[in-house]
């Protein structure tokens, strides 16, 4: 077994991020040992622009001193790294198919979200962003065959997913939306209980009413602003 020094594990986050909870579930499911240095939102560490000088956001895994940005990019590491419980298929086309569908929840599924906000920010309709997002939600529910997307067992599209499983459910409630729902994705929404109740998953879930409290602030500052 490598030693404490040889296998230095820090990752730098904030408690509320969907992406920094990605990286603690996957080294969670690999039984890695780490420490989690929380970082103050809007007012990053030194330390933390040092590591990620590029896009100066968390997450950041430092492993042996060395950083590694970006979430997706940093399940992958991990999962290359600790090979015990993979989080990606070890067939080559399973694992493109599975790296496509987690690219797809960060681009579809985050950009929607940002056009909604856009559209509260702006006193606008926001019709049309809640039409991708249920576009994003029908593909996804098509895609779902198993109890997993990664099978009987977790992996990466799961993981990357839990922004939608978790987070959408409560800034959802905030907002007074009914787009994510089972009556419309069965599928998906039973899905959305199952990766929540997973135990290595609720372990490193927020509060969900500390979450709640959070989402209330922001989504009434950005119903105010002109």
């Amino acid at each position: 077994m490598a030693s404490n020094q040889e296998e230095e594990v820090k990752l730098f986050g904030v408690v509320p991020s969907p992406f920094v909870t990605r990286v603690d579930i996957a080294l969670n499911l690999k039984g890695v040992q780490y420490k989690f240095v929380e970082e103050n939102l809007g007012n990053f560490s030194d330390t933390l622009i040092k590591y990620n000088p590029v896009h100066k956001k968390v997450p950041v895994l430092v492993h042996n001193g060395k950083p590694v940005s970006e979430s997706r990019v940093i399940l992958e590491y991990i999962d290359e790294t600790w090979k015990q419980n993979p989080i990606l298929p070890s067939d080559p086309y399973k694992r493109a198919l599975a790296r496509f569908w987690s690219n797809f929840i960060d681009d579809k599924f985050s950009g929607a979200l940002r056009k909604l906000a856009s559209s509260l920010r702006a006193k606008e309709s926001n019709q049309e962003s809640i039409e991708e997002l249920e576009v994003v939600f029908q593909f996804l529910e098509n895609e779902l065959n198993e109890k997993f997307f990664g099978g009987e067992e977790i992996g990466i599209v799961d993981i990357t997913g839990v922004y939608i499983a978790f987070w959408f459910p409560v800034m959802q409630e905030v907002s007074g939306l009914n787009v994510f729902n089972n009556e419309k994705f069965p599928k998906l929404y039973k899905w959305s209980q199952d990766i929540t109740n997973h135990q290595v998953v609720k372990e490193k879930l927020p509060n969900r009413e500390t979450l709640l409290a959070y989402f209330r602030a922001r989504y009434e500052s950005l119903v105010a602003s002109k």
